[in-house]
């Protein structure tokens, strides 16, 4: 199986781009300063593909990722001027201090230097250029780690008085986006758990392939949106049949033990980011290189992007449940996850079974990778690690091994995820929804829709 996941990334890295040398990570040294700072939308979401130029001594520009972040490298010492280029700002943003665009930053060689721009309605003029905070070290890759020193309470989310009704409408709007998207990332996990007791934690790494896919195929190849999306999916269903006729019936027919095979899939985890790493590089991928218009529906908005994510995540999301529930096939499917034995006693062919739900779990995870990316307006190597724990989050509140569970725990996942923006900084919203999780653990240990067990 690694084998197989090593040539994907193979065959996507033959037609990916070199990894750019530009990254949002900046590391001062006694010879190199760095300046860096982090760009919110004005409701807390990062704002990606955000250009910033940087002139002084030198001169050089930065791009922000789908954190939101950027960082630009100097060798020379002295003032700056930084500037963002507002035609990249996303749709419908505007700087909340235009006056203050460009900022005058002082740096010193072997420090950091921040320079903060807020989105938002006009504001008063904001505090003077260099702000009298150095920009802490980036944290390390994939540990979704804040700026503590750059970022403002109205960039990661206000309290008090701040909260109206059309915010939360906003927010609650985004939470259900979100959660339909974590939904198809989510519900194949819970297929794969129901028929065979695994809980994978490489599909997160399924979800990384359809983003970094999609973008090869759009960006590299050149094709329309729609055809690199439905590739993308292919690719996902393939490495899921590859994975499961390479190495999980193999170890299934050696009777190796969940355990051991749960060890085997954080194995893979690690070893499939790093290959996209080494292939992809660890900056931000924009699978689409245009800002999205957005939509208007009453007092909030929607980019397109994420309306078209919305209605075919509900449409996919529905055919998957009648699949489920209306087929032969389907009903073969949940019998497995019921009881496998007494499946294969019935004359269900349950390696069959087994097989294609890893294929379609391959497929819905791809295709929550490739809207995912379009979401966030960016895939990097390792966005699915990044929602990992919300993907388990999601399928144990809804109760292991039923995909409808894994629906609605989404759902709830999601509508936390952005509510808690209103009343907590964004960069800690996920551990919101962890407490969510711990708390119906210990109330209803079986999940939303999971049926209680007697043990012993």
């Amino acid at each position: 199986m690694l084998g197989a996941i090593l040539a994907l990334g193979t065959l996507l890295a033959l037609l990916a781009p070199p990894a750019s040398a530009a990254t949002a990570t900046c590391s001062p040294s006694p010879e190199t300063a760095c300046l860096s700072g982090t760009i919110r939308t004005a409701a807390g979401e990062p704002a990606v593909g955000v250009e910033i130029s940087v002139t002084g001594p030198e001169e050089t520009t930065a791009v922000t990722g789908a954190d939101g972040r950027w960082a630009a490298e100097v060798t020379t010492g002295g003032e700056y001027a930084v500037a963002v280029d507002e035609a990249t700002l996303p749709a419908g943003e505007t700087l909340r201090n235009p006056a203050d665009n460009p900022r005058t930053v002082v740096v010193t060689l072997g420090s950091s230097a921040g320079a903060l721009f807020p989105l938002g309605e006009p504001a008063a003029p904001s505090p003077p250029a260099d702000g009298g905070t150095d920009a802490p070290s980036e944290p390390a890759p994939g540990t979704g780690g804040g700026e503590p020193g750059l970022d403002t309470p109205t960039q990661g989310g206000s309290t008090g008085s701040s909260i109206t009704w059309e915010r939360v409408a906003q927010q609650a709007l985004a939470g259900i986006v979100f959660g339909t998207l974590l939904a198809l990332a989510s519900v194949g996990l819970s297929l794969i758990f129901g028929t065979t007791g695994l809980s994978n934690f490489a599909h997160a790494e399924m979800v990384t392939l359809g983003g970094l896919a999609a973008f090869v195929f759009v960006q590299v190849v050149g094709l329309p949106l729609i055809p690199a999306a439905i590739l993308a999916v292919a690719v996902g269903a393939l490495a899921g049949w590859v994975q499961d006729a390479g190495m999980w019936k193999p170890l299934r027919k050696r009777r190796v033990g969940l355990t051991q095979q749960l060890i085997v899939t954080i194995g893979l985890a690690i070893t499939a980011q790093y290959v996209f790493q080494f292939f992809f590089g660890g900056g931000s991928l924009r699978i689409v290189t245009a800002n999205p218009t957005t939509v208007n529906l009453g007092p909030v908005f929607l980019t397109t992007q994420s309306l078209v994510g919305l209605v075919v995540g509900v449409l996919v999301l529905g055919a998957v449940a009648y699949f489920l529930v209306g087929t032969r096939t389907g009903r073969a499917t949940r019998a497995v996850s019921d009881n496998p034995a007494l499946a294969a006693a019935s004359g269900i062919a349950v390696d069959r079974i087994i097989r294609l739900v890893w294929t379609v779990g391959g497929a819905l995870a791809a295709l929550g990778g490739v809207f995912l990316g379009l979401y966030f307006n960016a895939t990097a190597w390792n966005m699915g690690a990044t929602i990992l724990l919300l993907m388990f989050a999601a399928v144990t509140l809804g109760g292991l091994g039923t995909a409808f569970g894994a629906l609605v725990g989404s759902l709830v996942i999601g509508l936390v995820v952005e509510l808690s923006n209103l009343v907590i900084p964004s960069d800690m919203r996920y551990a919101g929804a962890l407490v969510i999780l711990i708390l119906v653990l210990l109330l209803r240990p079986q999940g939303i829709l999971g049926r209680a067990e007697r043990i012993g």
